[in-house]
């Protein structure tokens, strides 16, 4: 009998739970497990490397892996080593060090690379077939390199230059406005930069927000004195000349003749898969690495892919022969997370088959996790912007407007309220009265609300206005039993409860911090931190003890 030989290439946040939930199979001598992270840090969540780059937190408080445990339990971690190429018939995968890994099962967790948009000044490196064949050693496992001055957000040493100019309070343009280039807008205005949004779109958040939502989003920016110009194409960048005779970037430059000058210009403009080693390996690709519902490659069934790389697409018939396919990696922590769980367990079923079977051989028959014989289907993603004083939260198509005469929904009902003034703005969409969809900006009691009701696929009360009441003077969140039953999931990215976090403050964790090391609430979107507060704050209560939140 031989282990299950396990080659992870990736050990982000997504590859990080993978190995955490396949250690007991390691230990066990089941599973032998060797992760190629490429980095040469412990794994962190990149999803918190805004606040690292405004210096609202730390490096060890975004730290997600634990190599000491992974390696003592029996795994080899690669630290700074990355996968170069992958061969598929001697089941290999080759390294930057030019040692061969032989596999049985390879599980690509490569994650995503910030976006470079097309702007005269700025190269861009092509990662089609052609080029990775021609020039592989510059392009398999690298970044695109950026002039002096410009940079994107999605590792320490991005966040290392956006620290160094919000500490010297420069000027910082972000060049887009989804979630986290205003995520990083508001903390670095926060914390004294001067910030510049310019984006093509006519408001911000454009794939999550409607118009009413986006707008009243873009006053609340503005009275942060953040800049927001919308309608603008960046069409090209100037440069300048230091004293020290280097070239740094100057100048944004629109299709509309904007000349934006800055210090730093932070590239915002949405991720794109790592798919090169997969597309040199001969393995289909669309958007990402495409899988099947068992994570499960549609050309090879001996390699998986989890998190931002992964494209989950049921294999049909029709589907086999189309060029363009359906869906896209959902670019979120918390699916990324389930799926590494539902993985790992998976291949610690089969691990303890071949050894109870006495078995050595190859056989892929598909993965089979705890949950089924497939990852269970995510509903739609709650997206929530995490900012000091301002509170968005959107879920669901909310493309439909109250005068609406849509003849394929009859039963669709769109209720709105909107206080622009004071920065309030809610909008629900129901199918015969269940909550198919909402935004809300300005309201987070409101929003909470809403989320439990999605969650349940409950049904709004028939007078919609009862629910602005949770935002109201009058509110008393204590009364609201329902936001506190204990099935109530506070932490989306992790799935944890009410329940689950009163039982850990029954145990001694007094602090949202504790609640995240004991139960993971709270340590990947961040976004639920609040709600683990009040959890938190209701227990001490009931108990007549102190109850240190922060």
């Amino acid at each position: 009998m031989s282990a299950l030989r396990i080659v992870l290439v990736g050990y982000g946040p997504v590859g990080a739970r993978f190995v955490e939930e396949l250690l007991p199979s390691v230990r066990a001598g089941a599973v032998e497990l060797t992760v190629v992270a490429g980095e040469d840090v412990e794994a962190y969540n990149r999803v918190l490397v805004a606040e690292l780059a405004v210096g609202n937190t730390d490096l060890d408080a975004m730290l997600v892996g634990d190599r000491e445990a992974a390696e003592e339990a029996g795994a080899r971690v690669l630290l700074g080593v990355a996968a170069t190429s992958i061969d598929r018939v001697a089941h290999t995968v080759r390294l930057s060090t030019g040692e061969d890994l032989a596999y049985d099962r390879l599980v690509l967790a490569t994650g995503s690379r910030a976006n470079v948009p097309t702007l005269d000044g700025v190269e861009r490196d092509r990662r089609d077939l052609a080029s990775l064949e021609k020039y592989a050693r510059q392009l398999v496992a690298r970044d695109d390199d950026l002039p002096a001055g410009i940079t994107a957000l999605r590792d320490l040493a991005d966040a290392e230059r956006v620290l160094d100019a919000v500490r010297e309070r420069r000027r910082i343009i972000v060049l887009g406005a989804g979630v986290l280039g205003l995520e990083l807008a508001l903390a670095a205005a926060h914390a004294g930069a001067q910030v510049c949004v310019v984006h093509h779109g006519p408001h911000p958040m454009p794939r999550n927000l409607d118009r009413g939502g986006g707008q009243v989003l873009r006053a609340a920016l503005r009275r942060t004195g953040i800049t927001v110009i919308a309608h603008s194409r960046a069409e090209a960048v100037a440069f300048r000349t230091d004293d020290d005779g280097r070239r740094r970037f100057d100048m944004l430059v629109t299709a509309d003749g904007k000349q934006l000058r800055g210090d730093l210009l932070v590239l915002s403009c949405g991720v794109s898969p790592r798919n090169e080693l997969a597309t040199l390996a001969g393995l289909r690709t669309a958007v990402g690495i495409v899988v099947n519902p068992q994570l499960q490659s549609w050309s090879d069934p001996d390699v998986y892919a989890i998190g931002d790389c992964a494209q989950v697409v049921e294999r049909t018939d029709e589907l086999a022969g189309q060029r363009v396919l359906p869906g896209a990696p959902s670019g979120l922590i918390g699916p990324g997370w389930r799926q590494a769980a539902w993985l790992a367990e998976a291949f610690a079923t089969e691990a303890g088959q071949r050894a109870g079977d006495g078995a050595g051989g190859d056989d892929a028959g598909g993965a089979r996790g705890a949950g089924g014989d497939a990852v269970p289907a995510e509903r739609d993603p709650i997206v929530m912007l995490k900012a000091e004083h301002i509170d968005v939260v959107a879920v669901g198509d909310i493309s439909a407007d109250p005068w609406d005469d849509d003849a394929l929904h009859p039963r669709r009902r769109v209720s709105q309220w909107a206080d622009p003034e004071h920065l309030r703005y809610v909008k629900m969409v129901t199918e015969e009265g269940a909550l198919t969809g909402f935004v809300s900006v300005g309201m987070p009691r409101t929003a909470a609300e809403l989320t439990l009701l999605f969650e349940r696929r409950g049904e709004l009360p028939a007078d919609r206005s009862l629910l602005l009441r949770f935002d109201g003077p009058d509110y008393d969140p204590s009364e609201d039993a329902d936001a506190f039953a204990p099935t109530t999931t506070v932490c989306w990215c992790n799935g944890v409860t009410v329940g689950r976090i009163e039982e850990s403050a029954a145990c001694g964790s007094t602090t949202v911090e504790c609640v995240g090391r004991d139960t993971r609430a709270g340590t990947g979107c961040g976004g639920c931190k609040g709600r683990i507060a009040e959890v938190l704050a209701r227990v001490a209560e009931a108990d007549g003890s102190p109850s240190l939140t922060a």
